[in-house]
């Protein structure tokens, strides 16, 4: 292939590696997925034809390209009358991959939340005051931030499956240890939070590792939708902490019950993480078969992106609000006559709503790939219900809280796969593992960050009402308010290129669509 043909179709030299075969002379194309093209791939100049077409696991042709049929996804089928064609195509065993990492999500969170939905009646049990089983919250989420650079090189150098096997092992060890801490006589708090603490470096090998397996095993029409569905199963878990963990432990002799029943659960979730494959057989996409800039280089190319930066502080702020929200709602609510139940309802509420509302937002971004007016429109819907929560538990009412919840849950939950996705796409070709790290870091950091002033800034016996946390949620919605420019800011610094899909569409110039 002459070269100048080669240099029209690399983008900015991050795509110079783009789907080389084992005859290093044989070069392949990928075209448009809206259109057939003919190109060139043999340097004897052979004119072969480019479709796309559907298939599923077994490679049977199932459906023409506009429509999707059965297990089918797109596939790109290349050759010429004397060639044999290459095809990118998905395999079903993805979904038990992914399915494994909606349970591990599920659990992990739901381990997160073991105790602050029944905060007080914990406290009773070990003695001491709700102050303290904060912690229990604030030391998993610092734990995040610990084992990040360990989560980075994981997925960068063993993939997913070694993430995956990883987090299974620290799930498994630190819900038992947690679970021997209820049984000594006294309770030990000392031992649940070492328990609780591996739990919490077990959280960010899961979490961080959707972008890097819908990257690795699903086509570009589906990456959201996976990323989404496995990225959103992390706070489903704690969804079903904040609703059920009150009815567990109703009493504090129960809550080495509770603490048994989640255990028990986490080692049903994590066993069959030992059986997932590590890889495809074969690619998925033309973007799949770039080999990953080295670390060094990695670390390089996202910190000089203004882009990155200015997602990831809304990212990381907005998240770690959510974590701060999620343990704290209790103890912001009942100083309002509010119970421990409807307290776990409205957490459940603000969950619940946002994962529906994210089912609904995800497949709409698959087939649009509007990324950007997306991020755009929900970043200040997200900040102005936490300045309306402010007002929201002096109400004393049900309803004012839980819609204002639902709001927030909808569009905060809605903005996460989106933003992931995209950082993907204007962070190419830097592994997706690394941008999904940092900025779920990011986010465990400052809920824990946040978790401690709200704490602080909570009020005493003597305040109207008695420890009203009226002060921490003026703070949430007065940061919350001041990140919203950063999405605004978006395309006047630095670039918004989806240049992944560029590579996936055939298209190495650059040219966005």
């Amino acid at each position: 292939m002459p070269e100048d043909q080669v240099e029209r179709h690399l983008m900015d030299d991050e795509a110079d590696h783009l789907l080389s075969e084992e005859d290093e002379e044989d070069s392949m194309e990928m075209a448009d997925l809206d259109r057939a093209t003919t190109a060139d791939t043999t340097n004897k100049s052979q004119r072969s034809h480019l479709e796309t077409r559907y298939t599923d696991g077994d490679g049977q042709l199932e459906a023409s390209r506009s429509r999707s049929v059965g297990d089918g996804e797109e596939v790109a089928l290349t050759g010429g009358p004397t060639s044999n064609p290459m095809e990118y195509k998905v395999y079903k065993i993805r979904w038990f991959g992914l399915v494994q990492l909606i349970l591990l999500n599920i659990v992990v969170s739901w381990d997160w939340l073991s105790f602050s939905p029944v905060a007080n009646t914990a406290a009773d049990f070990f003695s001491t005051n709700p102050s303290i089983i904060n912690w229990l919250s604030t030391g998993f989420l610092f734990a995040f931030l610990a084992a990040a650079p360990a989560t980075i090189y994981t997925l960068h150098t063993g993939g997913p499956r070694l993430a995956i096997m990883t987090s299974s092992l620290l799930i498994l060890l630190g819900n038992w240890i947690r679970y021997a801490g209820t049984r000594t006589s006294p309770p030990s708090f000392g031992l649940t939070m070492f328990g609780q603490i591996l739990i919490g470096l077990a959280q960010p090998f899961v979490l961080s590792a959707p972008t890097r397996y819908s990257d690795l095993w699903f086509t570009p029409s589906g990456r959201v939708s996976a990323t989404a569905i496995a990225s959103l199963a992390n706070p489903f878990g704690g969804a079903l902490g904040q609703l059920i963990n009150p009815f567990l432990a109703t009493r504090p002799a129960h809550i080495p019950r509770m603490t048994l029943y989640i255990a028990l659960i986490s080692t049903i979730a994590s066993l069959p993480s030992f059986f997932i494959p590590s890889k495809p057989p074969t690619p998925v996409s033309p973007s799949s078969t770039h080999p990953p800039p080295s670390l060094r280089q990695t670390l390089r190319l996202l910190l000089t992106n203004p882009t990155f930066h200015l997602v990831l502080l809304p990212f990381a702020t907005y998240v770690g609000f959510f974590n701060s929200l999620s343990s704290l709602l209790t103890q912001i609510l009942t100083p309002y006559a509010y119970t421990e139940e409807s307290s776990g309802i409205a957490g459940a509420v603000l969950i619940l709503v946002g994962l529906v509302s994210a089912a609904l937002t995800s497949p709409l971004i698959d087939r649009t790939k509007a990324y950007l007016p997306f991020i755009r429109t929900l970043v200040p819907v997200i900040a102005i219900a936490y300045l309306a929560f402010i007002w929201a538990p002096g109400t004393r009412s049900i309803a004012a809280p839980y819609v204002i919840l639902a709001v927030l849950g909808a569009a905060s939950f809605s903005l996460v796969p989106v933003a992931l996705e995209w950082l993907v796409e204007v962070t190419w070709p830097v592994g997706p593992e690394a941008s999904s790290t940092i900025c779920w870091a990011g986010g465990q950091a400052l809920g824990g960050i946040f978790i401690v002033i709200s704490d602080a800034l909570k009020g005493g016996e003597e305040a109207d009402p008695p420890f009203t946390m009226g002060k921490a949620l003026v703070f949430q919605a007065v940061v919350a308010m001041a990140v919203v420019p950063c999405v605004f800011l978006l395309g006047r610094f630095g670039r918004v290129e989806n240049r992944r899909l560029d590579i996936d569409k055939g298209r190495a110039d650059g040219d966005t669509g």
